[in-house]
C-alpha cells in the first residue's frame, strides 16, 4: 500500500509518500480500504511536533476517513467485508489501508459520497457533542460562535441552526462573516473591528448569549464570557489563537454560568454508544440534505503535502479531502 509518512518533525514539504506492506487486522480490529481521508489544522501541528499528541515515528497524519471494510478480526460483530464506514483514529489515515478498532467506526448509509463522509467525524462530531451533550442546547437559545469560518466554527454555525438556535457568528474579517451568513448565521460580529462583548450585549438586548462556542481562546474568551447570560454555558473547544486564557472566576460566580470542557476525542472512548448516536444524527441530516458539508478541495494522495500547506496558510473554507 501507499502511505504518507512523517519521518521527522517539520513542515508539510518534509512528508514522503512510500510503499509499505499491507497491514493485517487482529482481534477486535477492522481493516478498511480508504476511499477518502480528511485533513484538519491539527494535522499541520502534529507533523511539526507542536501538538499534544506525539506519535512514534514514522507515522501518517489524518485522523478521519471513509472507506470499505476489507477484513475483520476475531470478535468483530458490527461490521463485515464490503461494508461502507467512516472512522476516527487520531492519526494514521493518510494511506491506502487503515486498521481501526471496531468502536472507532460508524456505518456509512447509502446516498452519501465517500468524499463528503470523510470529513464529518472531527468537526461535526465535536460540535454535536458540544451542543447536545455538554451544553444541552435548546431551540430558540442564542449561541455565539467564535472563529465561525474555521473548521469547527463552520460546523457550529450549521448545527446550531439545525438545532433551532439563533446563531451569532463571530470572526476576524468580513469575508469570513459572509461565509458564515451563507451557512445560516442570523447575526455576525467582526471582532477585529468592534468589541465582541459590546456587540453580543447589543444583539441580545443586554441579556447576553445562552451558549458560547469557543475554539479560539486568547483574549476573546473573557470578552465572550462577560457577554454570557445568567446561567449561560461557555464551551471550551480549543485554542486556535495559540493562547490559553486565564478566566477571572468572579465572572462565573456573578453570572451563575458554567464553563464546560469539550474533549470530544476522550468522550468517544468513554461513551462510544453516544458517539455512534451523534454520528447517526449527523449522517441522517446529510442524507436528508439538511446538512451539506462544504468541501474546499479534493487532492490526490501524492499531493497531501500541498493540501496541508494550504491549511497551514489559513486560506481554507470547509474541509480538505484527499483520495488515495
Amino acid at each position: 500500500m501507499k502511505a504518507v509518512l512523517c519521518r521527522s518533525y517539520g513542515p508539510p514539504s518534509a512528508l514522503t509518500v512510500e510503499t509499505l506492506p499491507d497491514p493485517v487486522c487482529g482481534p477486535g480490529e477492522v481493516l478498511v480500504r480508504v476511499r477518502a481521508f480528511a485533513l484538519n489544522f491539527f494535522d499541520t501541528l502534529i507533523i511539526e511536533g507542536k501538538y499534544q499528541l506525539r506519535p512514534e515515528m514514522p507515522f501518517s497524519p489524518s485522523a478521519e476517513f471513509s472507506g470499505v471494510v476489507e477484513a475483520v478480526g476475531d470478535g468483530v460483530e458490527r461490521f463485515a467485508p464490503g461494508d461502507a464506514v467512516i472512522g476516527y483514529v487520531r492519526y494514521g489515515a493518510a494511506r491506502d489501508l487503515v486498521v481501526a478498532v471496531e468502536d472507532d467506526l460508524v456505518a456509512l448509509p447509502d446516498g452519501i459520497s465517500f468524499e463528503a463522509a470523510a470529513g464529518l467525524s472531527v468537526t461535526y462530531g465535536t460540535t454535536l457533542h458540544a451542543f447536545r451533550d455538554r451544553a444541552g442546547l435548546k431551540p430558540g437559545e442564542r449561541v455565539a460562535v467564535l472563529g465561525a469560518a474555521g473548521g469547527v466554527g463552520q460546523a457550529a454555525v450549521e448545527i446550531g441552526v439545525l438545532m433551532g438556535a439563533e446563531v451569532i457568528a463571530c470572526a476576524s474579517s468580513d469575508d469570513k462573516l459572509a461565509f458564515a451568513r451563507s451557512l445560516g448565521a442570523a447575526h455576525t460580529i467582526n471582532y477585529d473591528s468592534e468589541s465582541l462583548k459590546d456587540r453580543l450585549k447589543a444583539l441580545t438586548g443586554g441579556e447576553g448569549v445562552d451558549v458560547v462556542y469557543d475554539p479560539v481562546g486568547g483574549e476573546l474568551a473573557e470578552q465572550a464570557l462577560r457577554a454570557t447570560a445568567w446561567q449561560g454555558r461557555f464551551l471550551v473547544v480549543g485554542f486556535a489563537s495559540g493562547t490559553i486564557p486565564k478566566i477571572p472566576l468572579n465572572l462565573v460566580l456573578l453570572k451563575g454560568c458554567d464553563i464546560r470542557g469539550v474533549f470530544w476525542g476522550e468522550s468517544i472512548v468513554r461513551d462510544p454508544e453516544g458517539h455512534w448516536a451523534n454520528m447517526a444524527q449527523i449522517l441522517d441530516w446529510v442524507r436528508q440534505g439538511r446538512l451539506n458539508p462544504h468541501i474546499h478541495a479534493v487532492y490526490p494522495l501524492d499531493q497531501t503535502a500541498e493540501a496541508l500547506a494550504e491549511i497551514a496558510g489559513r486560506s481554507v473554507r470547509g474541509k480538505v479531502i484527499v483520495t488515495p
